[in-house]
């Protein structure tokens, strides 16, 4: 598939890029479980720079969704750089696969906690609800890719996979923060055929989440069907 195969180059090009860095880890003694518990603990460290927005911010101050953001994309790094950590330094095994997995998802599920803990403690409770939603989504597009391996049918296709979800929210959240800093937070557009505002500081960040919501539940539901394909509709 076309995608694929972009998604591999692009891949391959940002391994030339951080393979110095990863070189670096390797040579102090980085392990891939122990780059892989390190995005875990940034994704922590996501949840709490919302949480802590939540309970010490306000609605107008939207500077902790941006800083949040910045460390989705630093954790996110992590989360990819374990199986280059792996591959390089010769340190693979099928217990390091089965490990990573389980921690990619615990860190998904733990940054969405706290952009959910986030959105309802502002009051943006239909955001939360599609933020939670694009959570489903993400959580069935890996089941139906494990089940399907474990059927032995191969089953990656589809858009917003982990590295799309990573790049997405924290691109958006980033640029939300800093639109927030020039416009202001509270900044609403109005049009006045409608009565209420269709715009606003806050939509920079969860019109991609709601996007996301749509695009991964689309994916686990291609795959299910690729899934039922391979099998023989059965």
């Amino acid at each position: 598939m076309a995608q694929e195969r972009l998604r591999d180059k692009l891949q391959q090009t940002i391994y030339v890029v951080i393979n110095p860095f990863v070189k670096g880890l390797i040579k102090i003694g980085f392990t891939p479980n122990l780059v892989t518990i390190t995005g875990l603990v940034l994704n922590i460290g996501v949840a709490i720079v919302f949480i802590k927005g939540a309970e010490e911010g306000h609605r107008g101050d939207l500077s902790y969704v941006g800083w949040g953001g910045v460390l989705i994309l630093v954790a996110g790094l992590f989360d990819m750089l374990d199986g280059q950590v792996a591959r390089l330094g010769n340190m693979s095994s099928k217990f390091g696969a089965l490990f990573d997995s389980v921690l990619d998802r615990y860190s998904e599920l733990i940054m969405f906690l706290g952009i959910c803990y986030y959105l309802v403690a502002h009051h943006y409770f239909l955001s939360s609800l599609f933020a939670f939603i694009a959570l489903i989504g993400s959580m069935m597009v890996s089941y139906t890719r494990a089940r399907s391996e474990g059927l032995g049918i191969e089953n990656k296709g589809g858009v917003m996979q982990r590295p799309e979800r990573v790049v997405l929210t924290g691109l958006s959240a980033i640029a939300c923060g800093v639109a927030g800093h020039y416009i202001g937070g509270d900044y609403k557009y109005f049009v006045s055929f409608f009565r209420y505002h269709v715009f606003e500081t806050m939509t920079i960040f969860t019109l991609p989440l709601t996007i996301m919501a749509v695009l991964t539940n689309v994916t686990a539901i291609k795959r299910l069907m690729h899934a039922k394909k391979e099998l023989g509709g059965k």
